[in-house]
């Protein structure tokens, strides 16, 4: 008796699914009911991780982007502590990062002052000095990441950069 093709084209479709659901399982945390999954699938609000950035600085394109850098990985390494299921909706919602900005050191540590209040993670970004500013001057305040109702609480007045 030859198997062939119809055996291994169905061994194939079995070792899909079934490394599928265990992706998923994985991907999700174990369910024990379709319901919960669904539930969960449907529970995760957007989320976005704000970059308030000071424009009175002068800062060029370049440093503004390694600023925000510093910023985003901060707040990244601060959820992974603090927050790792926001963190997991943050990322299974487009990882989406929004440039703002400010143009007072006043108003970035208020913000950021008003965002721990509300229990958001906050990464405060000071610059070492080696090139266009001067040392220990904040930069950026990276806001998040969290549901976006709520970071939009503290950031929501501030134009896009």
């Amino acid at each position: 008796m030859d198997f062939g093709i119809p055996f291994i084209s169905g061994l194939c479709c079995g070792l899909t699914i079934g490394v599928s659901f265990f992706a998923v399982r994985n991907y999700f945390g174990s369910f024990k009911t379709a319901k919960e999954c669904v539930k969960k699938l449907a529970s995760r609000e957007e989320y976005k991780l704000v970059l308030v950035v000071r424009t009175d600085l002068n800062m060029s394109k370049g440093k503004i982007a390694a600023q925000c850098g510093h910023a985003a990985v901060g707040a990244y390494e601060k959820a992974l502590k603090k927050d790792p299921e926001g963190l997991k909706s943050w990322q299974m919602t487009g990882q989406a990062k929004i440039a703002l900005k400010t143009d007072s050191v006043d108003e970035i540590q208020q913000i950021a002052k008003n965002a721990k209040q509300m229990g958001l993670i906050t990464s405060l970004i000071r610059d070492a000095g080696r090139t266009q500013i001067a040392p220990n001057s904040i930069t950026v305040l990276g806001v998040g990441p969290a549901p976006k109702d709520v970071v939009d609480r503290v950031t929501g007045h501030l134009k896009l950069l």
